[in-house]
């Protein structure tokens, strides 16, 4: 059974995660490879804390860099995966040159948590297209399919009404929601996903 949940931000909702999961004691992949062209370090670094602070045990998993087997062996090893923010192209085109993305499929299929915070989010959709108002996709200049791990049926529109995104989320909500399946979160929401089921969590 699949058991995802998808935010904005995680340290505002950790709390959420364990409410509907129990954490405490789980061992975490954390891929921060989204982040790498961005600056956004000091929120990478907040996220790993509020795990580490509910009681997970944090293993760092640069997919940009790891080997297909040291990926392998982290993701199958460890109980939940957690994909931080930063720019969605970059993200999922790593997570296809390296195979990752794959792997992330067949485990999460088999039931192991997945966690998605921004672009983490955004890249578990069917497509992630929809994302460059938010995200520049010259960040990824390999990448020339914009299809995402499809581990959900929607899209993911974080940051909603933020004050850093809040345009971007915005022209996001009015392109799309004729024809897509949206997922509209705000900073401080999530989306829970247990089975064929999902709802938003929060306010």
């Amino acid at each position: 059974m699949k058991r995802i949940f998808l935010v904005s931000m995680f340290q505002n909702v950790s709390g959420l995660l364990k409410s509907v999961e129990e954490v405490k004691g789980k061992t975490v992949t954390f891929i921060p490879t989204a982040s790498k062209v961005e600056k956004l370090g000091f929120f990478v670094k907040i996220g790993k804390w509020a795990l580490r602070f509910s009681g997970m045990k944090v293993e760092e998993l640069d997919i940009s860099t790891a080997s297909f087997e040291q990926t392998k062996a982290v993701l199958v090893k460890n109980d939940i995966i957690y994909v931080a923010g930063g720019n969605t192209f970059f993200l999922l085109q790593e997570l296809r040159r390296s195979g990752a993305d794959q792997l992330i499929i067949e485990e999460v299929n088999k039931g192991k948590l997945y966690v998605g915070e921004s672009a983490g989010a955004i890249v578990a959709c069917p497509d992630i297209g929809y994302s460059s108002i938010m995200d520049d996709p010259q960040q990824a200049p390999e990448l020339t399919d914009y299809r995402g791990l499809g581990i959900v049926d929607f899209y993911v529109v974080p940051h909603y009404q933020s004050r850093e995104f809040k345009a971007a989320a915005e022209e996001i909500v009015q392109r799309n929601r004729e024809q897509k399946k949206l997922a509209v979160i705000n900073d401080h929401q999530a989306v829970w996903v247990r089975g064929n089921t999902s709802e938003v969590l929060g306010k």
